[in-house]
């Protein structure tokens, strides 16, 4: 496939973030939650009275606590859309992948025996399963090495080879620790970390992990393989692990209570809505949002008589919902339907991109354009 251009961000600390620019990050400290035996996730926490949101939200919470303990406020680091963050040992040790800049970062703040303990992390992220159901973002839970590494082809080792099995991953890690070992003073310690470059085209890499899913859902539901990637590309670049706090997962970033739940109503005719581990799964999450781009092409969307005007409200109303993108015309939805079919292709994109009410939404239908036509010339 054609080499994508890839989004360059300015450098984190290998280590971690300060919650000043990052975000993502949880910034204040929240209680522990007790273990009581039900619906174990995140070292403990029961999530089985709660929404879909109130439940990542807890997670979150919980693993913010954890490893703040640990790294302290400053450091800390958690999982989201385009970044991939894995905790071990205690919370003492973790492994962050930046989807964006290609870059890996295997850190710990363990005091005793640090360079066994970073070797370890290195040969757990090197070699973790492409399947999202093995790894536990919400604890401290190790990874079991069994598949194929969700890495391959996106990380070399130092003699320019595919790192597939666990001798050469030890190997590798071997190297990193004897020649690449940095530290940087915490006020709780030191931390030991190693940076690991990916791939040039690891972007490619990991799209052509999913194209046979996005072509089987292009044609069961007419949407355009190069629409599909570019989604992919914008919610999570190609991250199976992608998480956020509105309670979105995987790859297309599938809500379960909304888009998520009429999938199941409209299209698949399933009563409830997707769990977690349904949408971490990448066939399961890219045949849900792609049913759920279909939903609002052909059923929310319907009465957008021009093609293009109904194609830049679609992607638009991914993000934001069939409500949110028509209360940038009016916030009666008839009215804002009629004012929408008034404009021409270019007004209603200006409009989309200038006046929508959510800043996000406005860049996302630009990013996802941008991402599309690239799509289109491979």
């Amino acid at each position: 496939m054609k080499k994508a251009w890839l989004i360059m961000i300015a450098g984190l600390v290998a280590t971690g973030c300060s919650s000043s620019s990052q975000p993502e990050c949880i910034y204040n400290c929240t209680p522990t939650y007790p273990n009581n035996g039900n619906n174990n996730h995140g070292g403990g926490i029961n999530t089985g009275n709660m929404t879909n949101e109130q439940a990542i939200k807890a997670l979150m919470a919980y693993l913010a606590t954890q490893a703040k303990k640990q790294w302290g406020d400053d450091e800390f680091l958690q999982a989201g859309k385009h970044r991939y963050v894995k905790y071990f040992d205690g919370y003492r040790t973790r492994a962050h992948i930046d989807f964006d800049s290609g870059k890996i970062y295997v850190s710990t703040v363990a005091q005793y025996a640090p360079e066994a303990t970073l070797k370890k992390a290195i040969e757990e992220t090197l070699l973790m399963p492409a399947d999202p159901s093995q790894v536990d973002l919400f604890s401290d839970k190790s990874i079991p090495l069994n598949g194929k590494p969700f890495l391959l082809g996106q990380v070399k080792d130092h003699d320019n080879q595919d790192i597939q099995w666990p001798w050469r991953a030890g190997r590798f890690a071997d190297y990193l620790i004897e020649n690449k070992l940095r530290t940087k003073p915490l006020k709780r310690g030191t931390a030991y970390y190693v940076e690991i470059d990916m791939v040039s085209d690891h972007l490619e890499q990991r799209e052509y992990q999913y194209a046979d899913l996005i072509k089987h859902a292009s044609r069961q539901y007419g949407i355009s393989e190069d629409l599909i990637y570019a989604v992919v590309k914008t919610e999570s670049s190609f991250n199976p692990f992608a998480v956020s706090h509105a309670g979105a997962y995987g790859l297309m970033q599938v809500i379960p209570k909304t888009a998520g739940a009429d999938v199941f109503k409209l299209v698949k005719n399933k009563p409830g809505i997707p769990t977690k581990d349904y949408l971490f799964d990448p066939a399961n999450n890219i045949d849900t949002g792609t049913a759920y781009l279909h939903i609002l092409q052909n059923r929310y969307l319907r009465d957008v008589r021009n093609p293009t005007t109904k194609h830049y409200s679609m992607i638009s109303a991914y993000n934001s919902g069939t409500g949110g993108m028509l209360s940038t015309f009016d916030s009666d939805r008839q009215r804002a339907m009629d004012k929408l079919n008034q404009l021409q292709p270019n007004q209603a994109y200006w409009a989309l991109t200038n006046k929508h009410p959510k800043l996000e939404a406005r860049r996302y239908l630009e990013k996802v354009l941008n991402f599309q036509k690239e799509f289109q010339s491979l």
